[in-house]
């Protein structure tokens, strides 16, 4: 049973958009492509360097790929992460039945993308790691496909952009099993899923008429 496992770069208010560089995503007239780059240090290559030490194969949406197969395949070869991404498999979601994969080792999900993950997920090999790929994460929570989330979490409020979790995400309670804080700030979280949400309630066992009168109010 393979699992997906999510790694993300986001803000504090949640955005994921072009993390690498300027003109990586500017959709939307996103202005701050290239954020993440002040905040990387020692630490957080490591870290990155951990998530990339167990097998696995990539998970990811078209214009990731494009990014990345545009970016990658020409690293010197003594880069750390150039030639690992060359040698795993790529599966790639698009929408495009006629897209062209230009990258080696690289495969298309089809047209029945969650149905193409679940057949993966529930087949041999290493995990799924998706990089990036915001709109493709839509529909992996959506479908409720996500088993392992890393966050990185950088100290910084962009106010604009593509999310991490947009409407529509699976609910559920996920348990944090690692966390450590880079020197430059940046939190950097592992979750896995636990189960369902579990709710409570700080309310007086007998309601006041305060807010029994706010409750009829909401209606």
């Amino acid at each position: 049973m393979r699992k997906i496992i999510t790694g993300a770069f986001v803000s504090l208010d949640g955005v994921m958009q072009a993390p690498g560089g300027p003109d990586e995503d500017p959709v939307g007239g996103f202005k701050y492509g290239g954020w993440v780059a002040p905040y990387f240090d020692a630490a957080m290559g490591k870290a990155v360097g951990e998530m990339f030490a167990r097998p696995f194969d990539l998970l990811l949406g078209r214009k990731t790929y494009d990014i990345f197969a545009a970016h990658w395949p020409y690293v010197a070869g003594d880069d750390p992460i150039g030639p690992l991404f060359d040698r795993i498999t790529k599966y790639v979601a698009t929408r495009n039945p006629d897209f062209k994969l230009s990258w080696q080792n690289s495969r298309v999900l089809g047209a029945d993308v969650v149905g193409a993950l679940r057949t993966l997920k529930s087949g041999e090999g290493p995990d799924l790691l998706t990089q990036g790929s915001t709109d493709f994460l839509q529909t992996l929570f959506r479908n409720d496909l996500v088993d392992e989330i890393n966050v990185f979490f950088f100290p910084v409020v962009l106010g604009k952009g593509k999310k991490l979790f947009g409407d529509g995400a699976f609910a559920g309670a996920l348990k944090l099993v690692g966390s450590k804080v880079s020197g430059s700030g940046v939190t950097i979280n592992k979750y896995v899923r636990d189960g369902d949400v579990v709710t409570g309630s700080f309310e007086f066992e007998q309601p006041t008429a305060a807010e029994l009168e706010r409750r009829r109010n909401l209606s």
